[in-house]
């Protein structure tokens, strides 16, 4: 049975975009856009992005990851490197971005190169997150098949036991670390009425500039 979604309508009225005679940077649009979005409690989460990859099989995947930090230089998730995620970013690093905050009828894409970003930093990070989860990412082997929950619950249980009965040190694993994702082009679309969104498109021209065309929705 067909299940038409004809009537699924909504009119975006709530913002605007008007940038054709501004030279704004996109990454000082996105602070701001971030900001308000999380000032404002306009998403449950602001830093969720829809992560996709050109997978092994030459399929492309898409999967909700947790931004982590940003700035200028680009976008910083971490995972695990032996994930699906990881092994397709070893094979292409060519990447996508998109974040989507239907509260403030936003949406922001980006098209990126991946790249590791040093231990020092992944370090960092790691040992800054609860023991928990520190012991989580030990244990998981990410993507990879497991027999049953029982088999990762017991890989916890013997951690936690180790590390309270010889006082052992929680060291993060080689194979965990960080991506910076260094954006080439980012698109910002505002819904507006009348399907007549507002999209904008910045394109990385050399290290600093950026070239700004407004599109058709």
């Amino acid at each position: 049975m067909e299940n038409k979604l004809h009537d699924y309508r909504k009119s975006y009225e709530k913002f605007s975009l008007d940038l054709d005679k501004e030279n704004k940077d996109p990454m000082m649009l996105f602070t701001e856009w971030f900001k308000e979005i999380d000032e404002n409690d306009l998403a449950d989460e602001v830093n969720a992005v829809n992560l996709t990859t050109i997978e092994t099989d030459g399929f492309p995947k898409s999967r909700i990851v947790l931004l982590k930090s940003f700035s200028k230089n680009g976008f910083i998730f971490y995972t695990n490197y032996n994930s699906d995620k990881g092994q397709a970013i070893a094979k292409n690093n060519k990447v996508n971005l998109s974040f989507f905050w239907p509260q403030a009828e936003r949406q922001v894409i980006i098209k990126g190169l991946a790249q590791k970003v040093d231990a020092i930093e992944s370090d960092a990070y790691f040992y800054s997150r609860p023991k928990g989860s520190q012991m989580g990412a030990i244990v998981s082997n990410q993507s990879h098949e497991i027999p049953n929950r029982e088999y990762l619950e017991a890989k916890l249980s013997a951690l936690e036991k180790a590390v309270a009965e010889n006082n052992m040190e929680i060291k993060r694993p080689d194979h965990w670390g960080g991506y910076l994702i260094k954006p080439i082009e980012i698109e910002f679309w505002q819904g507006r009425a009348n399907r007549l969104h507002d999209r904008f498109l910045f394109s990385k021209n050399g290290e600093n500039n950026w070239s700004k065309k407004r599109l058709a929705p």
